[in-house]
């Protein structure tokens, strides 16, 4: 098994032309390998698996090791934490009792990784203000909406497509991986394909700064290596990048949210928000250009990339221990109830934009189904209870 990043260098360069050969010389892989991933329908992340045992021991100090070799990237590089380091600290301070090179190799990779992010990221240049057909801006915007009788502070995410300065928005109760890929793959399938080329603002989980880089998530990646999605992260000080949706992200709040929306379902509200940004550019030209939006949102359509065979799944999982009454918690106050009979026991957990699965961690089975609660909330309702079900579809 290889890296995502390998995977997504396998796969920008397939698109690109290269063949099976050159590919697997320059990522130094073998060829079948770059083939398969070549190839590969489905990029979608699979549920966790049991580790080997002495990863096990590792896991729960994973995001101390993190931590410390994030804060490391603002130290002076003489006085930054060695392996050694890292592991005598976890076994004094923190009470680890696993080996030294579990801790060794799992330094060397975070370190690889760092590594070879930046140098994708210099490779990249700088963006140009000029926007071609089917290229994407995204950005997140903040809006009151009325769900179930009950007025909420919700995110909604924007994409443009800067040559036609066509806008489409979706409604997410958050900012998180799982939401960003989700509401992309619903524009994506609204308009038929997938942009090229992207450039977010720094989204919450998607691409976060560390100091001077910025670095993607697991799930994000996969989801652009499914979709072959270019993606770039906007320059906090240079408007030019991402002007467009930011205008857009306030354009939307005024026309499609005044007076506050009324719905009971999201998913059924955020169906219609589509067809009414379209709307608004309807008979519309475009700013600069005096062409008319809809014809150049055409040369938009003509320019993405054909959406892949299978729909990629925008869910996140996790393990987690249930308490000694069959629940977990997921962010800290959400409560999921797995059932009695998974009491002490681990679970793994699917988290979408707006539902969570538990699972058997052994079978696979879906022990409970729930709607994703977001913000301030108690013990969620279940959608469903199947037993001897399985993992719940996208």
């Amino acid at each position: 098994m290889i890296g995502v990043d390998k995977i997504e260098d396998i796969r920008k360069r397939a698109r690109g032309g290269e063949s099976i050969a050159s590919i697997a010389r320059a990522v130094g892989a073998s060829e079948p390998t770059v083939r398969k991933y070549a190839r590969m329908e489905d990029l979608s992340p699979e549920p966790p698996r049991r580790r080997e045992h002495e990863s096990e021991a590792l896991a729960p100090y994973e995001e101390t090791i993190d931590s410390r070799l994030d804060d490391d990237c603002r130290n002076w590089r003489k006085q930054r934490h060695t392996a050694t380091r890292v592991y005598v600290s976890l076994r004094d301070e923190e009470g680890y009792t696993g080996g030294y090179s579990t801790v060794q190799r799992y330094v060397r990779r975070r370190r690889e990784e760092t590594a070879r992010e930046r140098d994708r990221r210099d490779a990249e240049g700088f963006l140009t203000p000029r926007w071609l057909p089917g290229e994407v801006q995204v950005d997140f915007g903040e809006a009151d909406f009325r769900a179930r009788g009950v007025v909420t502070r919700g995110k909604y995410l924007t994409v443009t497509f800067p040559h036609s300065n066509v806008g489409l928005t979706r409604v997410l109760w958050g900012e998180t991986a799982e939401c960003v890929c989700q509401g992309l793959r619903d524009v994506f399938e609204f308009v038929g394909g997938a942009p090229r080329r992207a450039v977010f603002d720094n989204a919450t989980e998607v691409g976060g700064r560390v100091g001077g880089e910025v670095r993607a998530s697991e799930l994000f990646r996969r989801f652009a290596a499914h979709y072959g999605l270019d993606y770039t992260f906007a320059n906090p000080y240079s408007g030019n990048e991402k002007g467009s949706v930011e205008n857009k992200v306030g354009c939307h709040r005024r026309n499609l949210f005044v007076p506050v929306p009324s719905f009971r379902d999201v998913r059924t509200f955020n169906r219609r928000l589509l067809e009414d940004c379209l709307d608004l550019s309807e008979g519309k030209r475009h700013y600069r250009l005096g062409t008319p939006e809809s014809e150049l949102f055409g040369e938009d359509g003509e320019a993405l990339s054909p959406l892949p065979p299978a729909a990629f799944s925008c869910a996140r999982w996790e393990t987690r221990r249930c308490s000694k009454q069959g629940t977990i918690t997921v962010g800290g106050v959400h409560r999921y109830s797995a059932g009695p009979a998974y009491a002490s026991r681990e679970v793994a957990v699917a988290l979408g934009a707006f539902d969570v699965a538990v699972c058997d961690c052994e079978t696979g089975e879906v022990a409970a189904a729930y709607e994703r609660e977001w913000g301030e909330a108690g013990l969620a309702t279940p959608i469903w209870t199947i037993p001897g079900g399985t993992a719940p579809p996208p």
